[in-house]
């Protein structure tokens, strides 16, 4: 059966639809798996969007009251994965539905990512009961570790474990809170460590998932953080990364997949 991944963030504006995105096209693309995104960002949903698919005749909203089956919900993209997008303009809904709507879609998906709500309501809460797992979206700025410790207390209280940080957004500035800061205050280990860069919002122009657009140094993070979610190895071929294992100069964050990735095997 498939796994079912809700991807939270009690925070707007650190990138949280587009690591759904890039993430599903990396597990999809690079370790053939069947992959599925939901945008259950029922108020303001954009997954659709981000993908170049606009105003879909059938969306989640449409499922959720009842008025069609998952199953015609469901689009295929160019990008090796599936999609049910939300409804921009919709009627008033139950959220806490989504799990009884969708945990049939196991049988037919490696792993389905959740894009949640980053609203603290029922919409966010309706995530963590369909997911079997949660991974939260934070950038390294004390603002948003704030809401952050937020997302893991209440993650803890619905008693879905929260299995990693993904770190978005890093310039590697003194000013940002480091790993181990985030780490420390969060007490959750970060699994990914991904860099500011202009190829995100180039890939968002052209409605493309980063890791298809251009190889860049998230690419790799995002493959690597891929394969430990689903239990597979994968070798960083680049001369760089091989040079700093020679020396013993291991990022936290490999380490942390390490042991993730081990542990799902």
């Amino acid at each position: 059966m498939g796994k079912i991944i809700g991807i939270i963030s009690i925070k707007g504006g650190v990138g949280k639809t587009s690591v759904v995105s890039a993430l599903g096209a990396a597990i999809a693309n690079e370790f053939d798996k069947k992959v599925l995104l939901i945008d259950a960002n029922f108020s303001s949903p954009n997954l659709a969007l981000h993908l170049g698919l606009v105003n879909p005749e059938i969306t989640l909203h449409h499922i959720l009251n009842n008025r069609a089956d998952a199953n015609e919900a469901i689009y295929e993209t160019e990008h090796g994965f599936h999609i049910m997008p939300g409804a921009l303009v919709y009627k008033k809904i139950n959220p806490i539905k989504l799990k009884d709507k969708i945990k049939h879609l196991r049988d037919y998906y490696d792993i389905i990512l959740i894009d949640s709500s980053p609203t603290l309501n029922e919409e966010i809460l309706a995530t963590m009961i369909a997911s079997d797992e949660l991974f939260v979206v934070t950038t390294p700025d004390h603002v948003t570790l704030s809401t952050t410790l937020r997302a893991v207390k209440l993650a803890k209280q619905r008693k879905t474990p929260i299995k990693g940080l993904i770190l978005n957004k890093v310039h590697n500035k003194n000013f940002e809170l480091s790993l181990e800061e985030i780490e420390e205050a969060a007490d959750c280990n970060v699994l990914a460590v991904l860099p500011y860069e202009l190829n995100i919002l180039k890939a968002l122009s052209k409605n493309t998932p980063s890791t298809l657009h251009k190889q860049s140094e998230s690419t790799f993070e995002y493959i690597k953080l891929a394969g430990a979610l689903i239990g597979e190895d994968y070798k960083d071929p680049r001369f760089k990364f091989k040079l700093k294992r020679l020396f013993g100069k291991i990022p936290k964050q490999d380490i942390n997949r390490t042991i993730f990735r081990d542990e799902r095997k």
